[in-house]
């Protein structure tokens, strides 16, 4: 018998989305490799085995075991796109949109990001890392294990560095996973209203530079393996952002210094945001609502992952959605989102995005789940360490209160997370 650290077993499904070691697309989308009656086997925070229960029993040990009962046995969630560290609320904008009013009267009258970002300017580090770590306390309670966090609340030099730190701390402290991802080509800020081509230039020649610094310093044995090997630079590449011409030398800019890249496009105008950013080797672009016919191609025939964001539409109260329908039809890896931030997605809920897209974009519930976790994972450059359950992945593992996986997507407004392992250690549990 060999001996390990922790084995969970008698899971009625345990849910692997193994993959191959490759994102997953078309009809692969719709295997969430079920093991009936499974089991795990852990050791030093990783996955040693998986099979049936009676295999695994049969050949290891441990002094520590869970029963599942039965229960359904999954991945952790990840979640690649989210905008957590930011000070204050927009409950108040959340009354006017209600009562009818246009986003661009609230900008106007200095709400919107320009009012989070005023927030955010004036908070310590010490009040970030406190609200962040409260939302990640969230994310982790509704089964998400690795997550993406931006920056972009700042616009300023000092505000985007003093939120790299806070990213920094909350990889340190919390036991979620953490990669970060440099956002100050986020909005023009209120210093260069009407030369956002001055903004550019101080991304480019100041920001992006002393980010990368920031990257470079960061100890090599700190506990978090993700944050310290994986660092993107993101752009806004729409209409009243970033133009195409912005975006690109923002981009180009990024690459060179040694940053992976990631890109908002098309989420309302179709601006060629996703022909250059495929074309610059990006991990991932996010959004898609208006991708055209010849993007989508682009798309399939890419390593890019598709980032969808349903919690955005949904609290935009559309009916009008990213045709994720046709992306997984068309060869693109997809992946889901809650898109967590103060104005248009205040949601940390994985499971929620998964049964909005179920509802809304008419995704299978094997396709949202796979969407959710091993495609999340490619999305962020760590496919080869979490989002399935294989062999050598951190053992980052949900039990679910439901004796099938359907049930995930299918039920909504509850949560069904029981217990979440985060590297083979018990970080929540209901």
């Amino acid at each position: 018998m060999n001996s390990v650290d922790l084995i969970i077993h008698n899971a009625r499904q345990l849910v692997t989305c193994a993959s191959g070691g490759k994102s997953k697309r078309l009809d692969e989308m719709q295997d969430v490799g079920i093991i009936m009656g499974g089991a795990v086997a852990i050791k030093d925070g990783l996955i040693v085995d998986v099979g049936t229960t009676h295999d695994i029993l049969r050949e290891f040990e441990s002094e520590q075991t869970i029963d599942a009962g039965g229960k359904v046995v999954t991945p952790g969630f990840v979640d690649p796109h989210t905008h957590i560290v930011f000070a204050g609320d927009r409950l108040n904008e959340f009354e006017l949109k209600i009562q009818g009013a246009d986003y661009l009267d609230i900008l106007a009258n200095g709400g919107g990001i320009i009012s989070t970002v005023r927030n955010t300017r004036e908070a310590t580090i010490t009040e970030l890392v406190t609200q962040a770590a409260a939302r990640l306390d969230k994310m982790l309670a509704c089964g998400t294990t690795t997550c993406e966090i931006k920056t972009g609340y700042g616009l300023d030099t000092e505000t985007e560095i003093k939120m790299l730190k806070v990213i920094g701390l909350l990889d340190e402290s919390h036991s979620m996973d953490i990669v970060a991802t440099f956002l100050a080509a986020h909005a023009i800020p209120p210093e260069f209203k009407g030369d956002p081509d001055g903004y550019t230039d101080l991304i480019c020649r100041e920001m992006l530079p002393l980010a990368w610094d920031w990257f470079g310093n960061l100890s090599s044995t700190r506990r978090g393996c993700c944050i310290s090997r994986h660092f993107f630079a993101d752009v806004f590449c729409e209409k009243n952002a970033f133009s195409l011409e912005q975006t690109e030398r923002v981009l180009t800019t990024a690459k060179q210094l040694g940053f992976e890249l990631k890109a908002h496009v098309d989420e309302f105008t179709n601006l060629g945001g996703s022909r250059l950013s495929i074309a610059c080797g990006a991990v991932s672009i996010d959004h898609l609502d208006a991708i055209s016919d010849d993007e989508v191609k682009l798309l399939a025939d890419s390593d890019t992952v598709g980032i969808i964001t349903p919690p955005v539409n949904f609290n935009f109260g559309s009916a009008e959605f990213a045709d994720a329908r046709k992306l997984i039809d068309s060869g693109c890896a997809i992946a889901l989102s809650t898109d967590f931030n103060p104005g248009s997605a205040p949601c940390p809920s994985q499971p929620l995005v998964m049964a909005i897209a179920c509802r809304y974009q008419k995704l299978l519930p094997s396709e949202a789940f796979n969407a959710a976790t091993i495609n999340a994972a490619f999305a962020l450059g760590l496919g080869a360490e979490v989002g399935s359950l294989d062999v050598g992945k951190l053992a980052d593992i949900l039990i679910m209160d439901t004796d099938d996986y359907r049930q995930i997507a299918y039920e909504f407004g509850g949560n069904l997370v029981e217990k979440v392992i985060k590297r083979g250690a018990l970080a929540y549990e209901r």
